[in-house]
């Protein structure tokens, strides 16, 4: 067996900066079941089928956009893949493609440099360890290079359909503002999730969160006047500007 490659992790988010944005004090109770059926089944009934904004073509594609995602945005992430994926579809072709040429494919996006060392480093290890396969476990999936807990989540949902929370900022916020998932960080916005979402929502239940946060409660000025959970939300004040 081949021994893992060791290019330097992409630096994830530290204590202090998820402390920083998280609820003081003692946590709220998370909202009630019936408020949470309220909610999902009105976030269902406008987008019947989310799915991820990032392109891909398969499991290892998506794997790769993900990984490319971290600290970008996913149009910014899109722009770049279509290329990259026509020139290095399979982890062989990526690892023949080499860093600089990965490189060449990402360089409008942040850490474009630490990412395609990762991209080359990950699909080599799918090369030596798992048969060029993308593995369904997110134990397996945490040991390629670059792959951290949510990146693993993104693949493991959007591929294999396991109900896993993948919980970014928009979640984050998301989650403590409604209560349908408070928490510190986003590891305790993942387990109240899990708890407290009802089980029908789980599968979908971080697609909905993140394109609600997104494109209505975003950070600076949540667009509550056109928020369509607006009567089973707690948070406060509510803007009234629906620009």
């Amino acid at each position: 067996m081949a021994q893992d490659p060791t290019p330097t992790p992409l630096a994830p988010r530290t204590r202090r900066a998820a402390a920083a944005r998280a609820p003081a004090g003692r946590l709220p109770p998370p909202l009630p079941y019936a408020e949470q059926v309220a909610i999902f089944t009105i976030l269902r009934a406008s987008n019947p089928r989310p799915v991820t904004e990032l392109q891909y073509r398969d499991a290892f594609t998506l794997l790769v956009a993900v990984a490319l995602s971290a600290q970008a945005t996913d149009v910014g992430v899109n722009k770049v893949t279509p290329a990259l994926f026509d020139a290095a579809p399979t982890p062989q072709a990526m690892v023949a493609l080499g860093v600089e040429g990965v490189t060449d494919y990402i360089r409008t996006i942040g850490l474009f440099r630490q990412k395609a060392k990762n991209v080359v480093a990950l699909s080599q290890r799918l090369i030596d360890v798992y048969g060029g396969e993308v593995p369904s476990s997110r134990a397996a999936l945490m040991t390629l290079p670059g792959v951290g807990r949510k990146t693993a989540n993104v693949v493991l949902n959007s591929v294999w359909r396991v109900p896993a929370q993948a919980v970014d900022t928009h979640i984050f916020r998301v989650g403590n503002r409604t209560r349908i998932a408070p928490g510190r960080d986003e590891a305790e916005v993942e387990r109240a999730i899990e708890d407290n979402v009802p089980a029908p929502f789980q599968q979908d239940a971080h697609h909905w969160l993140i394109l609600h946060g997104r494109y209505v409660c975003q950070a600076r000025r949540p667009r509550c006047p056109i928020c369509p959970i607006r009567a089973h939300c707690p948070y406060e004040p509510k803007t009234t500007d629906p620009v």
